[in-house]
């Protein structure tokens, strides 16, 4: 209000831009508060993943025999290496949920790598070639898809890092750190450990697996309407749940504190509860009281406190959760008190996350069309991760599962999966269109598409299990967090074996005809 000329104006916003208004600040209160998660996921997390890679490490030498043990072997290296990384604090890593969602999908392609090489060795050998000429075409017929998908997904990280924030920066750091070690072990240590092997006199083409050539080929291309069919049916469901949601809830998905905020509530208890006993006796009381299915709890450090947040809950609700609480656990009603909390995570957050995602998906592209020399690669890539964000986004809005923090974390993993995982089909497509240039493009999708379907499902495989694991045995707050990555994993899969080739297919006709007109 007031009159003000335009000058004074400008002026007055650049000043409120820089934070240069003069004001005392005054602390009211400030409490210290335990973890979140607390250490049973911690160490519910680790077991998982010990037994998650103990499961991968006897799937890979049942299939790849003494293949599978060099890998092991690597991948264990790897583990130590990344966890040495995050222990000494060389990058000034926060290992948060998301930070773990970027280990695994680097554990994810570290072992995409390997079943990269040891299918090519294995197609060698079906060959008639010799063990050792086959170890060395396998490394060069499989450096090619290792680089792409690799530099394509640490292209976004960089991207990620640079222009993202908070959880989105940590996540970025992982993942960067943990493709650049996989590569390492992978192209390295496990090329080192097989000519080891074979120097020992190991040269019998049975101890590493025999894949014979593809006669039979998948009905990719011709049953593309089929695939088409089901990603639309599923998308137009999120769509139409989207909009239930809307106008049931007043929003299209189910947002949680971070993004929505909601009402904290200040508790003594009676008794210095374990975080592990809140969680298994206090949140299903919250829970039944307040009707939201995902409350977060800390403890005051040093008292009986404990701090329960929740959606934003009106005065009946309240008076509700403090009956409920007062009835189960005893305790004074007049020492609960509640205040309503802004969203951790801000508009300026998520629109530099949404703006450092569109810049990676832009240079992926760029990426790809110039390695891959054609624009529908490039295009038909994108489009696949775009499917897989909307498969993602129809389960958030069907399931009504809590957008927060994690929910970044997790369609920043699908993408990254999802995009290594189009890069070795397409990768097989360009090595089959040069050596085979009169066969039909819908056959080069079919042969491509069934020459690399065991690795797609195997790597998809190791991934599920050791976020299906970490889902089994970690607490309900990993829970949240592991069961959309599992379905994301699914889905990834699926457009990568069903979709892109066949949209890699109707873009390049496309093309053709545009340049048959011209």
């Amino acid at each position: 209000s007031g009159n003000f000329d335009i000058d004074y104006a400008q002026n007055l916003a650049s000043t409120i831009r820089l934070g240069a208004l003069k004001l005392t600040l005054t602390e009211l209160r400030s409490n210290t508060v335990g973890a979140r998660l607390g250490e049973t996921a911690i160490s519910t997390s680790i077991k998982a993943a010990v037994v998650g890679l103990v499961i991968i490490f006897v799937l890979m030498i049942a299939l790849y025999r003494l293949a599978g043990v060099a890998a092991s072997i690597a991948l264990a290296m790897y583990t130590g290496l990344i966890l040495i990384f995050l222990q000494r604090d060389a990058f000034n890593v926060t290992l948060t949920l998301s930070g773990i969602a970027g280990i695994i999908l680097s554990i994810g392609m570290a072992v995409d790598a390997n079943v990269i090489i040891f299918t090519r060795i294995q197609e060698e050998l079906g060959l008639q070639k010799s063990v050792g000429e086959a170890i060395e075409a396998g490394f060069h017929k499989a450096l090619s898809a290792i680089l792409d998908g690799n530099i394509t997904t640490l292209i976004a990280a960089g991207v990620l890092y640079l222009m993202g924030s908070g959880t989105v920066k940590g996540f970025a750091t992982t993942l960067a750190l943990g493709i650049v070690l996989s590569m390492l072990t992978a192209l390295f240590v496990t090329r080192w450990i097989l000519n080891a092997f074979y120097g020992l006199g190991v040269d019998n083409a049975k101890c590493f697996g025999i894949k014979k050539p593809v006669e039979k080929l998948l009905p990719i291309a011709k049953n593309k309407k089929i695939f088409y069919g089901i990603s639309g049916v599923v998308i137009a469901a999120g769509l139409i749940f989207a909009i239930i949601n809307t106008s049931t809830i007043g929003a299209p998905f189910s947002y949680g504190l971070d993004f929505a905020g909601g009402t904290t509530t200040n508790v003594t208890f009676n008794e210095d509860m374990p975080l592990e006993q809140i969680q298994s006796e206090v949140i299903p009381v919250v829970v039944e009281a307040t009707g939201d299915q995902s409350p977060q709890v800390s403890k005051v450090t040093g008292t009986t406190e404990v701090l329960i947040r929740t959606k934003s809950l009106n005065a009946d609700q309240r008076a509700a959760l403090d009956d409920a609480l007062e009835e189960n656990f005893l305790v004074d009603k007049e020492l609960i008190t509640a205040e309503n909390i802004s969203g951790a995570i801000s508009a300026e957050m998520k629109r530099d996350a949404f703006i450092a995602m569109a810049v990676a998906v832009l240079l992926m592209l760029l990426y790809i069309w110039f390695r891959f020399k054609e624009f529908s690669f490039a295009a038909s890539a994108v489009l696949a991760l775009v499917h897989d964000v909307l498969v993602m986004l129809t389960c958030y809005a069907i399931f009504k599962w809590s957008v927060g923090s994690t929910f970044i974390a997790c369609i920043l993993t699908i993408v990254g999966y999802s995009i290594n995982a189009t890069i070795v089909i397409f990768d097989r497509i360009r090595e089959n269109k040069a050596l085979k240039s009169n066969t039909a493009p819908s056959k080069l999708v079919d042969l491509s598409v069934t020459e690399t379907l065991s690795r797609s499902l195997f790597t998809s495989l190791t991934t599920f299990i050791m976020v299906a694991v970490l889902y089994v045995m970690g607490v309900s707050s990993v829970r949240e967090f592991a069961l959309p990555l599992m379905i994301g994993i699914v889905a990834g899969c699926y457009s990568s074996v069903c979709v892109t080739g066949n949209l890699w297919l109707l873009l390049s006709k496309k093309v053709k005809a545009k340049k048959a007109d011209k």
